[in-house]
């Protein structure tokens, strides 16, 4: 069908040519979307006493990062000891100059390892995931098979979490309108996209087999908190209860201690957070806190 027959949304819209950006495009992330890269301001970012320093914000690209790190603590690797610092994305600090030399993409997280004897600059979750996996020997196989599996399901979440965060909820949570042909696209792929995960852990613990791995860290946050009903207030929507194998492992999952700890880092709402996080003792407080409000 051509740009001339079908119909346009809003009625008689027909894009141009050559498109330009002469307006907000609305939703709730308008403020902060532009087609341009670059820093917008000036900014140097802190830096910590750790070997590690963060730089994120708890949505669930962030929680990769920070449960790795404390799960890699628990196992009593002290040297993965990190500096948690606030990067507010609704205000636009990954647009600072600061957070640009380290993620010229401008998306959380961004991490400097400053173990060895020249701080490494790493961003996108997934190559974070790895880097410390490789660094520490801990939650990727190494033998070839098992390594290769790891990384497929690591970078499959990878691909598919845009369709989940920047197409189903974009379109079902943020859109300034509601579009119906958005809307069922994207419903269409997210639901397909869990039983693909649904499938594979019908006989499996976790993603790759028996072995909890940075498969797990990377899936867990995007679509363990989707079949639980975190995320966009969509659970009955695309009936996630239907998906159980993809719900047991989800909280299973969950009840792991070193999750608990590093999902409430760098986070700013609900019941249980923790802006920004320095010292172990940190999670300890805001954790406690939670269990005496609770009681």
């Amino acid at each position: 069908m051509s740009d001339e027959t079908r119909p346009g949304l809003p009625e008689g819209y027909v894009p141009e040519k050559v498109w330009k950006w002469n307006k907000e495009t609305g939703g709730r992330f308008a403020k902060i979307n532009r087609p341009i890269a670059g820093p917008t301001h000036e900014k140097v970012l802190p830096i910590g006493k750790h070997p590690f320093q963060l730089y994120s914000l708890g949505t669930p690209n962030g929680v990769k990062v920070t449960v790795m790190l404390e799960e890699l603590l628990a196992l009593g690797h002290k040297d993965a000891e990190y500096d948690a610092w606030l990067i507010n994305i609704t205000e636009g600090d990954q647009f600072g100059s600061g957070f640009v030399d380290i993620n010229p993409n401008s998306k959380i997280p961004a991490l400097i390892d400053c173990s060895g004897e020249e701080p490494i600059r790493i961003f996108e979750s997934g190559a974070i995931l790895v880097h410390l996996a490789e660094k520490f020997g801990e939650f990727l196989p190494t033998e070839p098979a098992p390594r290769a599996q790891c990384l497929s399901w690591t970078f499959w979440q990878m691909a598919s979490a845009a369709y989940l965060g920047g197409g189903f909820g974009h379109f079902y949570a943020y859109a300034p309108v509601a579009i119906e042909y958005a809307i069922d696209r994207y419903t269409m792929e997210v639901k397909r996209q869990l039983d693909v995960l649904d499938r594979n852990l019908a006989d499996k613990k976790f993603m790759c087999g028996d072995t909890y791995t940075i498969a797990d860290v990377a899936i867990w946050p995007w679509y363990g908190a989707l079949a639980k009903g975190q995320l966009y207030s969509s659970a009955e929507y695309i009936e996630c209860h239907t998906y159980k194998n993809v719900n047991r492992w989800a909280d299973e999952i969950a009840e792991r201690e070193p999750v608990q700890r590093g999902r409430i880092v760098n986070r700013t709402w609900g019941e249980k957070n923790l802006a920004e996080r320095h010292d172990a003792g940190e999670i300890d407080a805001a954790l406690a806190a939670e269990l005496k409000v609770a009681e």
